[in-house]
C-alpha cells in the first residue's frame, strides 16, 4: 500500500515537472518571437545593405563647374576622328566667297515689303530642305508679325566632298548637283547664303563669322537678330514681346547662358579639346547656340570683335570669347530652352510635348521637323489651347503647373 501511494506521488510530481517544463519552454519560444520579430511595417523600413544602390554626397561650394557639352543635335555631316594638326594649320584662313547672296534681303526698296525690325538667321545644310520648308511655313514665315516687319535666311556651307572649287559668279562654269537645287530654292525663296567653306561641324564657328560680317554689310540698320538651329521652335510673338522692352541702340545678346562650363578632354567625345588650343580651365559665358537673340548695336560690335579673336572650333563658346572681348555678358532668360523641356522627376508621366508648355516660351530645341509643323499649328491653329495662364508669359520664368 505505501508502496503504491509512493508510486503514484512519483507519477504526479513527474506529471507536475513535465507540465511546468513545457509552460517554461513555450514562455521561451512566445517570449523569443516577441523580442525578435518586428512588425511588417517595421520589417519594411529596417535598414540594411540593398544591392544595386549608390550612395550620392550633396556637392559643396567649391564643386567642379559643369564639363561643355554642347546643345546641338548630331554634327551636320559625321565626324569620326577630327584631325586636330590639321585644323591648327589651316584655322586662320577665315576669308571665303559667298556663292549665293541675298544682298536686298533687309533694303527698304527689297521685294519683301521694307526694311526688317527683325532678322531671323538660321543655321541648316544643303540636304536639310525638309526643315527649311517646316520653319519657313511655321515660325520663320516672313511678314508682319505684332506689326514688326520679319524677314528669314538660311546660312549654309558646302557639302562635304563637294570641294572648294564652285563657280563664284553666276554663270560661270557648270554648276554642280547641289548648287543647281540651292540656286533654284534661293530664285523660289530668296532666303538662302552659301559659303564656299565645307559645312561640318568644326566649321561652324566660320558660319559664325561670315554671317557677322554679312549682316554687317548687308542689314546695317536691322533692330534684332535671332541666330539659331534649324531643328528649334520659336515663339516669335513672345520674342517680340521680349524684345519690345529692348533698345537696339543699345547692347543685348540674351538666351540660355552657360557659366563656368569646362573643356572636354576626352578624345572619344566630339567637344574634345585638348589644352593646346584651350589651357584655361573654364570657358567665358556664353548663350547655348540652339537659339539666343542680339540687337544690331551688338551684332555690329560682335562682327568687328570676332575679327580680332583667334578662330575655336565650337561657334558657341567662340561667341563668348568675342562677348569677353567687349567685355559684355550675355543675359540669360528662362524661355529659351535650348536643351529642350526638362521631364520633372514628380510627374514622369507627364507629356512635355504640349502647347501649354510651349505658349509661355520663346524657343525650345530638339524638334523633328513634322513636330515643328505640328506644334506651330497647334498654337495658331482655329482651336487654340486651353490652359491655365489666360496668356503667354513671354518673360516670366518658366513653372511646372497653373
Amino acid at each position: 500500500m505505501r508502496r503504491r501511494l509512493r508510486l503514484r506521488g512519483d507519477a504526479l510530481l513527474t506529471l507536475l515537472l513535465s507540465a511546468a517544463l513545457g509552460l517554461l519552454l513555450y514562455a521561451q519560444r512566445d517570449g523569443s518571437a516577441r523580442t525578435t520579430r518586428a512588425p511588417p511595417a517595421l520589417r519594411r523600413a529596417a535598414p540594411g545593405p540593398t544591392p544595386g544602390l549608390r550612395a550620392f554626397q550633396a556637392s559643396d561650394s567649391g564643386a567642379a563647374p559643369p564639363v561643355y557639352e554642347g546643345d546641338t543635335p548630331p554634327p551636320p555631316t559625321p565626324t569620326g576622328p577630327f584631325d586636330f594638326g590639321s585644323y591648327l594649320r589651316a584655322k586662320d584662313q577665315r576669308h571665303f566667297p559667298l556663292l549665293i547672296n541675298q544682298p536686298y534681303k533687309c533694303r527698304g526698296d527689297g521685294a519683301r515689303g521694307g526694311r526688317p525690325e527683325l532678322l531671323i538667321a538660321v543655321k541648316s545644310v544643303a540636304a536639310d530642305f525638309e526643315r527649311r520648308q517646316a520653319v519657313r511655313q511655321t515660325w520663320g514665315a516672313e511678314g508682319r508679325v505684332q506689326t514688326a516687319l520679319v524677314h528669314r535666311v538660311f546660312l549654309l556651307g558646302l557639302p562635304r566632298g563637294a570641294g572648294t572649287d564652285w563657280p563664284e559668279v553666276e554663270g560661270e562654269g557648270t554648276p554642280t548637283h547641289w548648287l543647281s537645287l540651292l540656286r533654284a530654292e534661293s530664285r523660289e525663296y530668296a532666303d538662302i547664303l552659301l559659303w564656299a567653306f565645307e559645312d561640318t561641324f568644326f566649321n561652324l564657328t566660320l558660319k559664325e563669322i561670315h554671317f557677322l560680317a554679312w549682316a554687317s554689310a548687308y542689314c546695317p540698320n536691322v533692330s534684332f537678330v535671332f541666330k539659331g538651329d534649324a531643328d528649334v521652335f520659336v515663339h516669335v510673338g513672345n520674342l517680340l514681346e521680349f524684345l519690345a522692352q529692348k533698345d537696339p541702340a543699345q547692347d543685348l545678346l540674351a538666351g540660355d547662358v552657360i557659366l563656368q562650363a569646362r573643356p572636354i578632354r576626352k578624345r572619344a567625345s566630339k567637344y574634345y579639346i585638348p589644352e593646346a588650343v584651350y589651357g584655361l580651365p573654364a570657358y567665358p559665358a556664353y548663350a547655348g547656340g540652339g537659339g539666343f537673340v542680339l540687337s544690331g548695336t551688338t551684332l555690329r560690335r560682335l562682327a568687328n570683335a570676332c575679327a580680332q579673336v583667334e578662330l575655336f572650333p565650337i561657334d558657341d563658346v567662340f561667341l563668348g570669347m568675342c562677348l569677353q572681348r567687349l567685355q559684355l555678358t550675355p543675359e540669360p532668360h528662362p524661355a529659351f530652352r535650348t536643351f529642350g523641356i526638362p521631364q520633372p522627376s514628380a510627374a514622369p508621366h507627364l507629356r512635355t510635348f504640349d502647347p501649354c508648355f510651349y505658349r509661355e516660351l520663346v524657343v525650345v530645341h530638339g524638334l523633328s521637323a513634322a513636330d515643328i509643323w505640328l506644334m506651330w499649328h497647334l498654337l495658331n491653329g482655329r482651336r487654340r489651347p486651353t490652359c491655365a495662364h489666360p496668356r503667354p508669359v513671354a518673360a516670366g520664368p518658366f513653372q511646372w503647373g497653373p
